[in-house]
């Protein structure tokens, strides 16, 4: 018998923890900073990894770009598979040690990039990283546990904002410090991500009291298959999750192709790239941090997941159709309200689960996530090379996008079947 059937069985009913809402806002402050802190420490590595590995490749730029995928997917593999582990950690003994274990895996991650003789001493720091980094998804569990569900869509707008804000100034960062020494920016990272674990140990707060927590950890649940079963155990949570897992596939196209392609059709050069990567990302964080909360009580989140769906398949159109770099440009601030997509889909997703569930879910969300960032680069690369060699004919070198633009489509469809209002939150699981 579980927890909820002795319950029903006793007569009982867990209720609620109060909590002051000055507590609440402070321990949001802390995890803010915290996942600002991490960003940041992320996004210094994006201009310089791949220039690390073709270094320790000899210069070749073809073997640096598949050590480069072969990164990517290992990195997508652990989390695939660590992900609900280390979130059904969170629900047993609480957010606050799997964040601080996180916190230290990416600090030493990065110095093992910063020190490594090879380049298997470079991919076991990935494999490593990989493993450890749960501070996104343990994030959310924690925001779950410190707002109220009615307020979680526009709390989580603010969390990616954090996130955004990183990808803003880490690319930044990592491009100053790494003109002269490509290891200097992982020395930084490393530092800001070990000022983040200290940080975390003296001040962060737990979020999950002791009532609410898994009375065990249990390893049938705790792994990929095991956490698809949290996501059928209540109605329409499972369609929920492929809406995530839809829009995360999706997102993947620019990251994988955006450079090619802007530089084959534009003919881009690095600065206007970076002009670009600087306009959506503040464009991303408006949206973020000023307009999700209000749109989210206007619309519903409902409505706000399907707007975000809508109108992010709208802006990839825009984008593969774009016939001239001014005009993909002018589709950014269309596309930036895709943001409003994720904010929802979490606040509708955290008030289907117990509070004592909220790390498993984001753990298995995680591992969803994992399984795009193995997929994705192969579905779009492939797509765009495609189209590339039969451009003379199929004059569409956007392809790749039209494709994540349908993908996109679907998931707004299955959001229309799934995304309703959802029964009282459950209080334990």
């Amino acid at each position: 018998m579980d927890d909820a059937a002795r319950e029903t069985a006793s007569g009982r009913r867990a209720q609620p923890e109060r909590r002051p809402r000055s507590g609440r806002q402070a321990a949001f402050g802390f995890i803010f900073a915290s996942a600002l802190m991490n960003s940041v420490s992320f996004g210094i590595m994006i201009p310089i990894l791949p220039n690390l590995i073709r270094q320790f490749t000899g210069g070749d730029t073809a073997a640096a770009s598949e050590w480069n995928l072969f990164f990517g997917a290992t990195w997508g593999v652990m989390q695939f598979f660590f992900g609900p582990i280390l979130g059904m950690l969170s629900d047993r003994v609480g957010r606050r040690p799997v964040l601080l274990i996180s916190f230290f895996g990416l600090a030493v991650d990065f110095l093992f990039m910063a020190f490594a003789p090879t380049l298997w001493w470079l991919y076991v720091g990935r494999i490593l990283n990989g493993m450890t980094a749960s501070s996104f998804s343990t994030a959310g569990a924690y925001v779950a546990d410190v707002t109220a569900p009615q307020d979680r869509a526009r709390t989580f707008g603010l969390l990616q904002s954090a996130f955004s804000f990183g990808f803003i100034i880490g690319p930044t960062l990592g491009g100053l410090l790494g003109q002269h020494d490509l290891r200097t920016p992982f020395i930084a990272a490393a530092a800001i991500t070990t000022l983040n674990w200290f940080y975390g140990l003296l001040i962060l707060p737990e979020s999950l009291p002791q009532a609410r927590r898994l009375r065990a950890f249990d390893w049938k649940r705790a792994n990929p298959v095991g956490s698809l079963g949290l996501l059928r155990s209540r109605p329409g949570l499972l369609g929920l999750a492929a809406v995530g897992f839809l829009f995360q596939l999706s997102q993947v196209v620019l990251p994988t192709i955006f450079v090619l392609y802007t530089s084959y059709r534009y003919g881009w050069s690095p600065r206007v790239l970076g002009f670009t990567f600087l306009l959506t990302g503040v464009l991303g964080v408006i949206v973020q941090m000023f307009l999700v909360g209000p749109i989210v009580a206007r619309l519903g989140e409902r409505r706000t997941v399907l707007a975000g769906g809508v109108i992010g398949a709208a802006g990839f159109l825009w984008y593969g159709w774009a016939p001239q770099g001014w005009i993909y440009l002018a589709g950014a601030p269309v596309f930036a309200f895709s943001s409003l997509l994720m904010p929802g889909l979490q606040g509708l997703l955290t008030r289907r689960i117990a509070p004592n569930q909220q790390g498993q879910l984001q753990g298995a969300m995680q591992s969803l996530q994992g399984i795009a960032s193995i997929i994705g680069p192969v579905i779009f690369g492939e797509t765009f090379a495609w189209s590339l060699r039969h451009d003379t004919s199929l004059h569409a070198p956007g392809l790749a996008i039209y494709v994540a633009a349908v993908l996109l489509a679907a998931a707004t469809l299955v959001g229309a079947a799934t995304a309703h209002a959802p029964a009282p939150e459950p209080q334990k699981a």
